[in-house]
């Protein structure tokens, strides 16, 4: 076999494909169909500092070649996380990180507090995304500066890896990527889901809810990829590369623009098998390429001459 092990920050995983956040559960849900100890680690649910019952029905929707969703970051908070969740998920070989959500900054520094002191979650993944109601919505992720401030406070609570995923909602995604490496940021993962929306012809009502939601899946692959390759070129610590993996040629691709790691989300849906498929795949291609190991082609995109 090839050598498939990476490490992103202080994290080392055995190899480089995650489940993301938010399609995956908590792993447990999936042991009736793989064995997720043979992943490289699995990205929990978003995690909030209080629990939040999300938006309502109708929240998600297939688009072609995609889907929509509004969820909401549904869950029963990071106290529920520790005392229910938590005790469980020591007992498996992977690496578990915890997707970290708020509405306000404070939220991200406590939550992150609390998560710091668990021995067997070796990382957060911070997500800057969500709407900062202190700044009537805007989403912490599409200011520089507000992305550098999360990334600052929560740096200071937390000692473990640190990972802060990207939205693509923003128009210089490799300045906002520099923006938190510079404030302590271990990794960066993106990308998260795009803003987009869907309408029944029909009622002609949204299908959503709350009119527009996060799109992902096979569609947004080309834009990940772009902004992955970017994002390469503008830090030094390692990326996190996600959006519309479905197989492992699309890892691969992932590789090549740049990202050390991958994560696999909206496929989950449709197979939960494949991030296992992927992994075994990735070893595939590397030993067909006669590749010793991984990082032999990480940011190993060739030019077109």
């Amino acid at each position: 076999m090839a050598i498939l092990t990476t490490k992103i920050g202080q994290l080392t995983l055995k190899n480089p494909v995650i489940t993301a956040s938010g399609t995956f559960g908590y792993g447990e849900e999936y042991l009736d169909f793989l064995d997720i100890n043979q992943l490289g680690g699995i990205c929990v649910k978003g995690t909030t500092l209080h629990r939040r019952e999300g938006n309502p029905y109708p929240r998600m929707a297939e688009t072609p070649s995609g889907m929509l969703n509004a969820v909401g970051l549904q869950n029963k908070g990071v106290d529920y996380f520790i005392n229910s969740i938590y005790p469980r998920l020591k007992a498996f070989d992977t690496a578990f990180m915890v997707n970290v959500s708020g509405s306000m900054l404070e939220d991200y520094i406590e939550t992150a507090a609390k998560i710091n002191l668990l021995e067997h979650i070796p990382a957060i993944e911070l997500n800057i995304s969500c709407p900062n109601v202190k700044q009537g919505g805007m989403a912490f992720g599409v200011d520089k500066e507000m992305a550098a401030e999360v990334v600052k406070e929560v740096r200071r609570v937390y000692s473990k890896t640190l990972i802060v995923k990207l939205s693509p909602n923003v128009t210089d995604i490799a300045s906002i990527a520099k923006a938190v490496e510079d404030e302590g940021a271990d990794a960066v993962s993106l990308i998260n889901t795009i803003l987009g929306m869907a309408i029944d012809a029909e009622t002609q009502k949204p299908l959503l809810s709350t009119i527009t939601g996060g799109l992902s899946g096979p569609c947004v692959k080309p834009i990940a990829l772009r902004m992955v390759w970017q994002v390469a070129h503008a830090v030094k610590i390692p990326i996190v590369g996600m959006g519309g993996i479905s197989n492992a040629r699309d890892a691969i691709e992932f590789f090549l623009a740049g990202a050390t790691a991958i994560q696999v989300g909206t496929a989950n849906f449709i197979d939960p098998t494949i991030s296992l498929q992927v992994v075994h795949g990735i070893n595939d291609y590397l030993e067909r390429h006669h590749f010793e190991s991984i990082h032999d082609i990480i940011g190993a995109m060739k030019s077109t001459e």
